[in-house]
């Protein structure tokens, strides 16, 4: 993936860009609160996906302005392509000059990769967070899962709803069973699918741990349904047997349901464990090594990408270099050579200013404008 030209109008706090990016490194400088993660964020909406921010669309509209426009041409491995998003009270999307429709037709045709401050919520955070990576992570890679996930939420949805009416309406208890199965389809779906993308990540991660880390100590993530003491392990990715396996966990956690009036597990409740030698990083690792453990995840979500597709992914690296020793800043960036790279920075660090240099372009941002 290269992104070859971008033109920003009414986003954020910019009001106008137009953007010509290296195919190499390119380094986004200036003072905080200036527009450079708004730059970031502008091209990870082309993904399809949802602000890695968690922003509402009429939040990403410039003040007092009732529409936002982004434009991008890109190639994709294999041809070019041109896209538009439109924001007003919701987003909207064209590919190839097409009419616009939902954003989500742009899933799988700009893949990116994002690492942002907030993504170290992926070990300090609670399940959420790391269920949000691998929900992401797939979406990107299989349509089918995006589809399939939307169907298992509004299947627990309904089943919760049943569970809070049947307080004052015992008969529909009957009906459960009815739910239980479609949440069991959709939901081993889903956990499947997360435990063959772990099992994909696993070698990447491993392997570029060990390479910022020095090779101190050992990263593993495992898939956890549940968590605490009763997380529960499946015995197999086949997605029958997990249904099966699902179905005797409903069961027996029904009266707790019934009880709660929700459901209180399944793939909604499911957890990423992360050990650094055996010890959870969430609970015992330092600032540094769980900095160092989301970095990895969220760079292995780029490797895997490219093997699973074939397409190499850009990368958008908002001030990652910060708080980073330059030994790690070189390793990432030449394990990740011959990428397109957007990295924002208050000051360039001289190896950032080095690798711009080779293959590159810097970037000043204040005010919301390239100056």
């Amino acid at each position: 993936m290269i992104v070859q030209s971008l033109n920003i109008s009414n986003y954020r706090n910019i009001e106008q860009i137009e953007f010509q990016p290296s195919p190499g490194v390119n380094v986004i400088y200036g003072e905080n609160a200036q527009g450079k993660t708004n730059l970031l964020e502008a091209i990870w909406l082309f993904t399809g996906l949802r602000s890695f921010r968690g922003s509402k669309e009429r939040e990403l509209r410039r003040f007092d302005t009732e529409a936002a426009k982004l434009s991008m041409a890109f190639y994709n491995d294999v041809r070019d392509m041109t896209a538009d998003i439109l924001i007003t009270d919701k987003k909207t999307a064209s590919l190839g000059g097409l009419p616009y429709g939902a954003s989500t037709k742009l899933v799988g045709e700009f893949l990116a990769v994002i690492f942002a401050p907030q993504h170290l919520d992926l070990i300090k955070g609670g399940p959420a967070e790391r269920r949000k990576f691998l929900n992401q992570a797939l979406c990107q890679l299989k349509p089918n899962y995006a589809k399939t996930l939307t169907q298992f939420n509004r299947a627990m949805q309904q089943r919760n709803q049943l569970l809070k009416d049947a307080i004052y309406h015992s008969e529909l208890y009957d009906t459960l069973d009815v739910w239980d199965d479609r949440f069991c389809s959709f939901g081993s779906y889903v956990i499947s699918e997360r435990m063959k993308y772990l099992d994909e990540l696993r070698p990447f991660l491993e392997e570029f741990y060990g390479g910022i880390s020095g090779g101190r100590e050992q990263i593993t993530v495992e898939y956890a349904a549940g968590a605490g003491e009763e997380a529960h392990t499946f015995s197999s990715e086949d997605p029958a047997g997990i249904k099966e396996e699902l179905a005797e966990l409903l069961k027996a956690h029904r009266r707790e349901d019934a009880f709660a009036g929700f459901t209180t597990v399944g793939p909604h409740r499911d957890d990423l464990v992360v050990k650094l030698d055996g010890l959870s990083a969430k609970s015992f690792g330092s600032q540094g090594q769980q900095r160092s453990c989301a970095l990895s995840l969220k760079m292995s979500e780029g490797f895997v990408i490219r093997a699973l597709t074939g397409k190499q992914p850009v990368a958008l690296l908002d001030d990652v270099m910060s708080e980073l020793d330059a030994g790690r800043q070189d390793y990432i960036l030449n394990h990740i050579e011959g990428w397109q790279v957007f990295l924002t920075c208050c000051e360039p660090s001289s190896i950032l200013l080095s690798k711009q240099s080779e293959n590159g372009k810097l970037f000043e941002v204040a005010g919301g404008k390239l100056v």
